[in-house]
C-alpha cells in the first residue's frame, strides 16, 4: 500500500484525534488525548521544534504517526528523538518506514547528530529498528495496575511524626518547593543524554499547563514543613491513569515516603473512576520497580531506548598554502 506522509495540521482537531488514536492503539499503556498532543505543538518548549508527521491512506485515514524533535534541556548539542507509532493491522506494510524517513530528514535539517527512539521489544519492531541502523541502549519496564480490582493497602493512620500528605493542588500558588525537589530527583535519573536544569517558567508550562497533568490526584509528602517526596498523576479524563513521575529528595530516601506519595495518588484516582493505571521505570531502577511491585502492579510491556549516529558536524577546513 502507498502512503502518503504530510506534517500533523495543528488546527485540525481531526488530525489530532486520528494520532491520539494511532498512540492508544499502538501503545495502549500511555496516556494520550488529542487536546495534549495540539496543545504540544501550540505550547510545548521553543528549544525542542517538535514537529509531527502522518502517513495516510489513500482513503484519507491515518495509519501511523511520528513525533521529532530536539532533546529538551540536552546540555550535548545535536541530540534528538523520533517517536513512531503505527496501528497495530498496519504494520509492515510500509507506513513505518516512511514516517522515520521522514522524522530523520527533518531533523538532519536541524543539525541533529544522534537521534534515539523507544522500540517495542519484540521481533518485528526489533529488527525493524536494526535494519534503520538503530542500536539498544537502554531497557524501560512498564507496568500495569487494574484500580477497581487492586488490593491497594490504607493509608497509614496516623502518619509517621512529621509527615503530612498534600494534593499538589494546594501549591497552587507557589509551585517552586515542588519544582526544586522535581530538579533534584530527575537529576538522579538514569539516562543518556546529560540534561542540565530547566527554568522554572519553562518546567510550570511543561508540568502544570498541559492538559492530561492532574494537580487534584498528584500527591506532595511533607516533613517538616518541607516537600521530601511527590508523585505526579496523568489523566486522559476517561479511565487511564499515568504515574509521571515519583520521586524522593536524596535526604529523605530509605524512609517508604516515595511509596506513601504514589499510594495517595492511587487511591485518589480509584476514588475519581480512573479503572488502568501504568507506570514506567528504567531497568536498572531497582528501588523504584519494587516500590511498584508491592503496590501490586505488574510488567505490562518492555522496551528499548535505541539510538542512531545520524550525521557527523562538518569540519571547517583550516587554512590553505600559496
Amino acid at each position: 500500500m502507498t502512503f502518503t506522509v504530510r506534517s500533523l495540521r495543528p488546527d485540525d482537531p481531526r488530525d489530532a484525534e486520528s494520532c491520539a488514536a494511532v498512540r492508544r492503539a499502538a501503545i495502549p499503556y500511555l496516556v494520550c488525548t488529542a487536546e495534549t498532543l495540539a496543545w504540544q505543538l501550540a505550547h510545548g518548549a521553543a528549544g525542542q521544534r517538535l514537529h509531527r508527521f502522518v502517513a495516510e491512506r489513500p482513503d484519507g485515514t491515518v495509519a501511523g504517526c511520528i513525533e521529532a524533535g530536539l532533546v529538551a534541556g540536552s546540555t550535548e548539542p545535536g541530540q534528538g528523538f523520533v517517536h513512531t507509532a503505527v496501528e497495530p493491522g498496519a504494520t509492515g506494510r510500509g507506513a513505518g518506514s516512511a514516517l522515520v524517513a521522514a522524522g530523520e530528514t527533518y531533523l538532519a535539517g536541524l543539525g541533529v547528530r544522534r537521534v534515539f527512539s523507544w522500540v517495542a521489544d519484540e521481533e518485528h519492531a526489533a529488527r525493524f529498528a536494526e535494519h534503520r541502523g538503530y542500536a539498544r541502549s537502554r531497557q524501560a519496564r512498564f507496568l500495569g495496575l487494574e484500580l477497581r480490582r487492586a488490593a491497594l493497602p490504607e493509608l497509614p493512620d496516623p502518619l509517621p511524626a512529621g509527615v503530612t500528605l498534600h494534593r499538589v493542588a494546594e501549591f497552587a500558588d507557589d509551585l517552586r518547593p515542588l519544582y526544586e525537589a522535581d530538579t533534584e530527583c530527575s537529576a538522579d535519573e538514569p539516562g543518556d543524554v546529560p540534561v542540565g536544569r530547566t527554568p522554572f517558567p519553562e518546567w510550570l508550562r511543561h508540568n502544570w499547563q498541559r492538559p492530561d497533568w492532574n494537580a487534584e490526584l498528584s500527591s506532595v509528602v511533607l516533613v517538616d514543613g518541607q516537600v521530601a517526596a511527590y508523585s505526579v498523576a496523568q489523566t486522559d479524563g476517561v479511565d487511564r491513569y499515568w504515574s509521571g513521575m515519583t520521586g524522593t529528595r536524596r535526604a529523605f530516601r530509605g524512609r517508604g515516603l516515595a511509596r506513601l506519595a504514589k499510594l495517595a495518588a492511587l487511591r485518589r484516582a480509584r476514588a475519581a473512576g480512573y479503572a488502568h493505571a501504568y507506570t514506567g521505570n528504567d531497568a536498572g531502577n531497582a528501588p523504584m520497580l519494587a516500590v511498584n511491585r508491592r503496590l501490586g502492579y505488574t510488567e505490562v510491556a518492555t522496551e528499548w531506548r535505541c539510538a542512531k549516529r545520524l550525521c557527523e558536524p562538518t569540519e571547517k577546513a583550516g587554512p590553505g598554502r600559496d
